[in-house]
């Protein structure tokens, strides 16, 4: 929803972290007697909108009807649960184990340099996957060329194009901050991502979106009514507070799929909030060390087969009986969420792991080489290079031309004419004409090399070669 006359608010100032919020029960009684009275008011609107008054009378509500449905400000205790309680988290902290352990594992079995090469790859998907959860994704080649700086002259694609080149720089510009886990909790942190994602990016100077700005109105987003936007700065400030606090490990894993629900069940921004907090959420499990750069949860979100918005919208349910835990909303669903959130992460983790496999990839290398011998070798590429592709991978080492020269077995300049075809595939990647050299994934071979980390990027490369 877009608010359209809705003017950014002014930022809060946050009492010492460490001290929590405790939210006690007449808070907790109140903002389910004033969540209940808010969405039937709205629902009666909604039903039978030629006899609202009369039927507000009849279930008592006279005081809280608006004819303009303004939505009334709650308490931040209308968050609650914020976090599960101790008996039903504990399947979701030894999940929480299990993802930390596989995090580990993966990060030992790679060297850092292949960070860069997968930084070049997952930003770009990133942006694609996390579009096109909105249904405003710009094609795999349409990002690429975007990022040449050639947008299409269609203006829809290009505004799409625009938005992933936005998201791109939005993640460098989280990357670069170095914020600890706490920092990136705070509302400055959360509120100036709306802004990075959809800045000014349009030819003519102007912004590329109203999305992004802190909303001055209410809002209802499906069947979830959000909270009135005069309640967002204390609600912010609490969910700052108790999700920016929780220190222990496994713990704080937990808590990032639950701060990402509640934000997105605030709705703070005019539009835009499912952008904001994936990436926020990358951010908050990139300070966690888990594996940083080495995978992405965006990917496994997008590619969940509708199940990631079902279950954000099933914990937008109240309570469901007396046994739902301690505040108005949904513990078992909340609980639910988690638990789909963190399988995601194993699964997109466990993914990277078989892709980023030594002796996988040494098969996948072999194919692809084979597969350029049986296409005629247009392009120069030889089984010789198998052997010192494989040595680069496997130790992320950047070497000298002669060293990967003598690798391949072949004469000098045999060898040197090899080289000069494998910078021009992408498969060798080198900062000067005489540089050393390094392992490469150029987006034509994704589909030998990283198979199905971004199948639509696949298809792309392609097409075209048909």
């Amino acid at each position: 929803m877009n608010c359209g006359a809705c003017t950014p608010m002014t930022p809060v100032t946050f009492p010492n972290r460490s001290v929590k919020p405790r939210l006690n029960s007449p808070s907790i009684a109140l903002a389910r007697t004033e969540i209940s009275i808010w969405n039937s008011r709205i629902c009666i609107r909604k039903i039978f909108p030629e006899c609202q008054e009369k039927f507000i009378k009849i279930i008592g509500l006279q005081e809280a009807y608006d004819p303009q449905m303004r939505t009334p400000p709650i308490t931040p205790a209308a968050l609650e649960p914020l976090l599960p309680r101790a008996p039903q988290a504990g399947g979701l902290l030894e999940k929480a184990h299990d993802l930390r352990t596989e995090a580990a594992r993966l990060s030992g079995a790679c060297q850092n340099g292949l960070n860069a090469v997968l930084a070049k790859l997952l930003p770009p998907m990133n942006a694609y996957y996390s579009n096109q959860i909105e249904g405003e994704h710009a094609s795999p080649l349409e990002i690429a060329r975007a990022l040449t700086g050639d947008f299409s002259p269609d203006e829809d694609k290009a505004r799409r194009q625009q938005l992933a080149v936005a998201h791109m720089e939005a993640e460098r510009w989280l990357q670069a901050s170095s914020l600890a886990t706490a920092d990136l909790y705070s509302a400055p942190v959360v509120w100036s991502i709306g802004p990075h994602i959809f800045r000014p990016l349009g030819r003519d100077g102007g912004p590329l979106s109203e999305a992004g700005a802190l909303r001055t109105c209410d809002v209802a987003v499906g069947r979830h009514i959000a909270p009135g936007w005069q309640s967002l700065d204390a609600m912010l400030q609490c969910w700052a507070e108790v999700y920016g606090g929780v220190r222990r490990g496994e713990l704080q894993i937990v808590a990032v799929a639950a701060a990402h629900h509640r934000l997105v069940w605030m709705h703070p921004f005019a539009d835009g909030n499912g952008r904001v907090a994936r990436l926020h959420t990358w951010a908050v499990l990139r300070s966690l060390d888990l594996a940083p750069g080495l995978w992405s949860p965006l990917r496994g979100l997008a590619r969940s087969g509708g199940r990631y918005g079902q279950r954000l919208g099933d914990a937008d349910q109240l309570r469901l009986d007396e046994l739902d835990g301690p505040g108005p909303l949904s513990e078992r669903m909340l609980v639910a969420w988690i638990d789909f959130f963190l399988d995601v992460c194993l699964e997109e983790l466990r993914f990277m792991q078989r892709m980023l496999h030594r002796q996988e990839m040494l098969d996948r290398l072999k194919a692809l080489l084979a597969h350029e011998e049986q296409v005629g070798g247009q392009r120069g590429l030889r089984m010789e290079a198998l052997r010192p592709l494989h040595y680069l991978f496997a130790t992320q080492a950047a070497i000298p031309r002669g060293a990967f020269g003598a690798m391949t077995g072949l004469g000098e300049r045999t060898a040197t004419t090899l080289i000069g075809k494998l910078l021009e595939a992408g498969l060798l990647q080198s900062d000067s004409p005489r540089g050393l050299v390094r392992f490469g994934v150029p987006m034509d071979a994704l589909r030998f090399l990283l198979p199905n980390l971004w199948p639509e990027a696949e298809a792309a490369w392609v097409e075209p070669h048909r």
